[in-house]
C-alpha cells in the first residue's frame, strides 16, 4: 500500500493523533541568537527563525518530535511552517530553503520510522507548508485595493521549491496549513500538482483552514463550506481546521465541515485562547475533554494541537479518544457545488 492507503486503513480503525505546536516548545528552551545562527555565517540576526534550527540545532527539533511520538502521535509534521523563500527573506536565508526543508523532513522521517519499527504501528510524516506573510486576495495598501506584493505564479514557484525539498527529505504528505487566504492555498495545490507530474507519482495533500472570526470565515472572507468547495477538487487526504481559536470556539465549524467533507477530518485547535500576556494556559485535560466530545459525536478522524499545545496536551488527547469510533466519511449526493465567499449548491 502507498502512504494514502496506509493512512486510510489506520483511520478506519480509530481516531488518529496528530502532533502539537513547535514554536512554543522551542521558546521553552530559551535559545540564544548563536543557537539559531550556528556557523552559517548569515548576515541577518536569526533569533526567532525556528525553521533554521533544523540546520543549526537539529537536536532541538528531534527532541520535540520525539516527545510528540512518545505522546502517541500517529502523524508528525516537519518544523517548516516558514521555510519558504518569502518568509526566509526576512532573515536573508532564502538560499537555504532547500537545505532547511530536506533536513527537517529527514529528522521527522527518521524518528517516525524508528517508532514504527518498535511496535509495528505505522507513523507518518506531513511536510508542513505555511501561508507565508503575503496574501494573494487582499491588498496590503488601503489606498490601492488592486495592489498585490506577489502574484499567483510566483507563489506557486515558492511552494513548489519547498514541497520538492520536503518530498526529497522523505515526507508522506504535504500539509498546506493555517490557510487564511484561500487563493494562497490554491497556489499550494497547483505547486504540488506540478511536482506530482514531474515525479510521476501522487503526493497526498492535507489542507487545513484557519478562521479569523467567530462567524467562521478566514481572512479572504470564505466560510468553512465555501472553502471546502473551493479546494475539494484537489482530493485532499484530510481537510480540517487549525489554529484559529480554542476547541470550544471551533465546535460549530467542526460540525459543519464533518457533514459536508468527503475526506478525513483533521482538527488541531489552539490550547484555548491566549491570556492577557499572550500565553496559552488551557490545561491538557481541558483541551482533551473538549476535542473528545467531537470524537464521541463521530465528527473527527484525526486530532492534534496548534498554538500553545504541548506533548502533554497530545498525550491527554490520545488517552481521551482511545477506543472512540472514527468519523464515517459521508457519501454525498452528486451536485454542482460552487464557492464564492459563500457556498452554493445547484440542484
Amino acid at each position: 500500500m502507498n502512504a494514502r492507503q496506509r493512512l486510510l486503513a489506520e483511520a478506519a480503525e480509530r481516531v488518529l493523533i496528530f502532533d502539537g505546536a513547535f514554536g512554543t516548545q522551542i521558546q521553552l528552551r530559551k535559545l540564544t541568537e548563536a543557537d539559531y545562527a550556528g556557523e552559517l555565517g548569515l548576515a541577518a540576526d536569526q533569533k526567532g527563525n525556528n525553521d533554521i534550527l533544523a540546520l543549526t540545532r537539529p537536536d532541538v527539533i528531534a527532541d520535540i518530535t520525539r516527545a510528540y511520538l512518545e505522546a502517541g502521535s500517529d502523524v508528525v509534521s516537519t518544523n517548516t511552517f516558514s521555510a519558504n523563500r518569502i518568509s526566509q527573506a526576512d532573515y536573508r536565508a532564502e538560499h537555504l530553503v532547500g537545505e532547511i526543508n530536506r533536513a527537517s523532513a529527514r529528522i521527522a522521517r527518521g524518528l517516525a520510522d524508528e517508532y514504527a519499527a518498535r511496535d509495528g504501528r505505522p507513523r507518518f510524516v506531513a511536510g508542513a507548508i505555511g501561508p507565508t506573510n503575503k496574501t494573494l486576495s487582499l491588498s496590503p495598501d488601503v489606498e490601492d485595493p488592486g495592489f498585490r506584493e506577489i502574484d499567483f505564479d510566483h507563489l506557486v514557484e515558492v511552494y513548489h521549491e519547498q514541497a520538492a525539498a520536503l518530498v526529497e527529505g522523505g515526507v508522506d504528505f504535504i500539509l498546506i496549513e493555517t490557510v487564511f487566504d484561500t487563493l494562497n492555498a490554491k497556489a499550494g495545490i497547483m505547486a504540488v500538482r506540478r511536482l506530482e507530474r514531474a515525479l510521476g507519482r501522487e503526493i497526498p495533500l492535507m489542507i487545513s483552514m484557519t478562521l479569523t472570526d467567530l462567524s467562521g470565515r478566514n481572512l479572504s472572507g470564505h466560510t468553512v463550506e465555501a472553502f471546502w468547495y473551493a479546494v475539494r477538487h484537489a482530493r485532499p487526504l484530510t481537510i480540517g481546521l487549525n489554529c484559529s481559536f480554542g476547541a470550544a470556539q471551533l465546535r460549530p465549524h467542526v460540525k459543519t465541515l464533518a457533514q459536508i467533507a468527503d475526506a478525513l477530518l483533521l482538527v488541531y485547535p489552539n490550547a484555548g485562547l491566549p491570556n492577557e500576556l499572550g500565553e496559552y494556559d488551557e490545561a491538557p485535560e481541558t483541551t482533551a475533554a473538549l476535542v473528545a466530545d467531537w470524537a464521541a459525536d463521530g465528527q473527527v478522524n484525526m486530532l492534534g494541537g496548534c498554538c500553545g499545545s504541548t506533548p502533554q496536551h497530545i498525550a491527554a488527547i490520545a488517552r481521551a479518544v482511545a477506543g472512540a469510533r472514527p468519523r464515517a466519511i459521508p457519501t454525498l449526493t452528486p451536485a454542482m457545488r460552487l464557492a464564492g465567499l459563500e457556498a452554493f449548491v445547484a440542484a
